[in-house]
């Protein structure tokens, strides 16, 4: 065993040594402190790790005057080298002399083992040598450990450069080289480097707190690099956003110049106009009439202002009377009047004949111009299947036009009137069972159903009074009604067939009259209904009382009183006449 510590084998002894897992390397080395070239001594350092990938190369004007000295046949006999020391006879060292130490680190001979021959004790102590146990490598003042004769020397021109990067950076200890750190970024732009590459540093951006490590001296970045990296990303970064903020600044101001905010009138409008709003219009379909008729100037303001008032969403379909050039708000605030609608109302219980006169008034045509529409146009405005096609009956609209109110505008046509409240009767009926009344009654179906409502209609007077009447219809109709032999007895279907509306009718004149819808001659249900019923009469048809009533008479106009025998009525009759002075 050497005085460097190295075993027979090729291993470093120490596993803190930089060859550690080398395969070794054949050939001499000098002893520490001697050079390489005989007894030139080596004036500058060498950087190990600059040489480690370099083919051995000599100086040309320097002799190569190093001998082999072999033992035990052709094994050579290997020397260590030790930088800064003087050079010592390797002989000296294996008879025991003592190697000069001058605060570096001593590597000794090592002799290579014969083959076949037993490993020594790599941790044996050898004469005249150093501790094995003690770290050479521990010191600050140590240099890595020696290399291989053929990695040592680089080229001359790659020599005068690291003499360079070792001059500057001689008065600095070294550290040892982490492969596994990631690199970091040596672009100049990031590294705040003169130099493109990144390698070097300028010189007055050296870090204060540099530890003189390898890292430094190979071109390295500093923590002063780091922050010069970041305050460039975030310089960029501020100009980036600050530009983009500039031009949103300027985008908006010249659109707000351009356009601003949506084209509005002024004021509360003058003259007058009438709109009718369609059902199911939203926003944008109400401005954009209003916009058309001359209400208001843009569809976006009237948006805006709808959404601005807290019962813009409130407004309905309908006719309205408006102003021309109103503002959005001010259109608003009168549409949500009830003063403004001008909705086309029908009351409940009106009958055809009267609905069909204030079509003519509202849109300005000739009398009797809507019933000639109804009358000859009747099968194309949208009746059921079921609506009773009997040649008796007077008006087949009758009962279709459903008591509501309705967009009638000047300027439009009856017929879009009367399909309006034919659909919407429709609907209505559709939510309610005729057909399974019509079979509990044993009535022909719905449109009967729709009979009896009407005139259920016209003889009530309050919701009570509906069930009430709708039983003395059915009680009337029973087939074991002996008391008026299955007539209904009603004066508001004499009434119709004379489109009057008389509580007083003669005795002679009602029970005389051969009129299909004179009840008083015929037996059962006039042809069809004689009015519009409303919802709350056709319910009252449905699910009429079942208290046996079979007579009825309001003495004061406002009550109406319900018996059940013959006699009950009469009296009450009686009283009736003595008001009327008919006694």
């Amino acid at each position: 065993m050497t005085e460097y510590g190295r075993g027979p084998g090729s291993e470093p002894w120490h596993p803190e040594d930089p060859l550690y897992g080398d395969q070794g390397w054949g050939g001499q080395q000098a002893a520490h402190g001697q050079g390489q070239y005989g007894d030139q001594q080596q004036s500058y350092p060498q950087d190990p790790y600059a040489q480690q990938y370099q083919n051995h190369q000599q100086y040309p004007q320097q002799p190569y005057d190093q001998q082999q000295h072999q033992q035990y046949g052709q094994q050579p006999q290997q020397n260590h080298q030790q930088y800064g020391a003087p050079q010592q006879d390797p002989y000296a060292q294996q008879q025991g002399a003592q190697p000069q130490y001058n605060g570096g680190w001593d590597t000794g001979q090592q002799t290579a083992m014969p083959y076949g021959a037993e490993p020594q004790d790599p941790y044996a102590q050898q004469p005249g040598g150093y501790d094995a146990t003690q770290d050479y490598y521990g010191t600050p003042e140590a240099y890595p450990p020696p290399q291989p004769p053929g990695r040592r020397e680089a080229a001359p021109e790659q020599q005068q450069h690291q003499q360079q990067e070792q001059h500057q950076h001689q008065q600095q200890p070294s550290t040892d080289w982490d492969p596994d750190e990631p690199q970091e970024e040596t672009h100049p732009f990031f590294t705040g480097a003169d130099d493109p590459a990144g390698r070097e540093p300028r010189d007055g951006d050296e870090d204060p707190d540099d530890d003189g490590s390898r890292a430094s001296r190979r071109g390295g970045k500093t923590k002063k690099k780091k922050s010069r990296s970041g305050c460039a990303c975030l310089v960029v970064s501020v100009v980036l956003l600050g530009g983009l903020g500039g031009v949103s600044y300027v985008g908006y101001t010249f659109w707000k110049k351009q356009f601003g905010a949506p084209a509005d009138f002024a004021g509360t409008g003058s003259g007058e106009v009438e709109v009718e709003i369609p059902e199911g219009s939203l926003g944008y379909d109400i401005a954009n009439i209003l916009r058309k008729k001359g209400v208001i100037k843009s569809s976006d303001a009237f948006v805006a202002a709808q959404n601005d008032n807290p019962k813009g969403k409130l407004l309905q379909a309908g006719v309205y009377l408006l102003k021309k050039e109103m503002s959005a708000a001010s259109a608003i605030d009168l549409m949500l009047d009830p003063k403004s609608q001008n909705a086309f109302v029908i009351p409940e219980g009106t009958r055809n004949v009267v609905v069909y006169g204030e079509i003519d008034k509202r849109l300005g045509l000739k009398k009797g111009t809507t019933a000639k529409v109804a009358k000859t146009k009747a099968e194309s405005l949208g009746l059921p299947d079921w609506a009773d096609d009997n040649p008796d009956v007077k008006d087949p609209l009758e009962g279709f036009l459903y008591p509501a109110a309705y967009p009638v505008a000047k300027g439009s046509k009856p017929e879009d009137a009367l399909k309006r409240m034919v659909a919407r009767a429709n609907k209505e009926y559709e939510n309610v069972d005729l057909e399974a009344t019509a079979k509990k009654y044993n009535l022909d179906g719905p449109w009967q159903v729709l009979t009896v409502a009407s005139l259920v209609q016209a003889e009530g007077l309050t919701h009570d009074d509906f069930r009430k009447m709708a039983e003395v219809v059915y009680n009337r109709l029973e087939p074991d009604n002996t008391i008026t032999n299955r007539k209904l007895e009603f004066d508001s279907a004499f009434n119709y067939l004379k489109n009057q509306s008389k509580i007083t009718i003669g005795s002679k004149e009602i029970r005389t009259n051969p009129d299909p819808y004179n009840t008083y001659y015929h037996k059962g249900l006039p042809p069809g209904p004689i009015s519009n019923p409303g919802m709350d009469a056709i319910k009252a048809s449905l699910n009429p009382t079942t208290n046996g009533w079979m007579f009825f008479i309001s003495l004061d106009g406002k009550k109406t009183d319900f018996t059940k025998t013959v006699e009950e009525h009469e009296k009450l009759n009686e009283k009736w006449k003595e008001q009327q002075g008919l006694g």
